[in-house]
């Protein structure tokens, strides 16, 4: 499970140093996607798969289904961090995801989230309402 919020920077090559408790996890290789509100999703390898296996469930017959997996498998790459803990994140992640120096890095319990920080900061701002506001229609039977 990834939780937290982190602020590593990007290097000149396009690579970011993972948050050292999620080095682990994701040691073996790791899959970069784009995410939604243009941000990229960091899948651990196991966790990617898993994902696929779900996807491969999805009628290719609806227009919907087709779009959303021609976008999250053309923009994905497979990755090996370094010895140092370094993902390289290449340059079409990085300009869908409008990165540069600095960036946020979140945990999102199967995932992780990498953002550019002026986006994080917006997002987290216009979300602050609604997750306070939580009703039960949003996760029912959970809350």
């Amino acid at each position: 499970m990834f939780l937290g919020t982190h602020f590593p920077k990007l290097d000149d090559k396009g690579r970011l140093f993972l948050p050292a408790k999620f080095r682990d996890e994701l040691a073996e290789g790791l899959v970069i996607t784009r995410g939604q509100e243009r941000s990229l999703s960091v899948w651990p390898e196991a966790e990617f798969v898993q994902l696929t296996e779900q996807l491969k469930q999805a009628p290719i017959t609806n227009k919907g289904a087709r779009d959303y997996l021609r976008m999250l498998f053309a923009g994905a790459s497979n990755e090996v961090p370094d010895k140092q803990g370094r993902v390289t994140i290449p340059p079409m992640l990085r300009d869908y995801a409008g990165l540069d120096r600095d960036c946020v890095v979140i945990g999102a319990m199967n995932r992780v989230e990498i953002w550019n920080t002026e986006n994080w900061n917006r997002y987290s701002a216009e979300q602050e309402q609604a997750f306070a506001d939580l009703s039960e229609e949003v996760l029912p039977g959970i809350f």
